[in-house]
């Protein structure tokens, strides 16, 4: 997800175009990726663990993005 101190042309473009099709009550909108992945760890613990080095190394931009992590059964 942009960071929120970092203009969001796309979430606003979107914000724009839900309030011209009459859904006037949405106040923000940021875009951003959602990515899925699927790890192979022992442990929970590990696959989050994996994940976030994963993040950190290549998928998330760390100047311009923040990103969540959680990991499912």
């Amino acid at each position: 997800m942009p960071r929120a101190s970092l203009l969001d042309p796309q979430g606003q473009a979107v914000q724009h175009a839900l309030q011209a099709l009459g859904f006037g009550d949405v106040a923000s909108v940021r875009a951003g990726k959602h990515l899925v992945l699927q790890v192979q760890a022992a442990t929970r613990e590990e696959a989050a663990a994996k994940a976030r080095s994963m993040c950190d190394r290549l998928l998330a931009n760390p100047v311009t993005e923040d990103y969540e992590c959680s990991v499912s059964p």
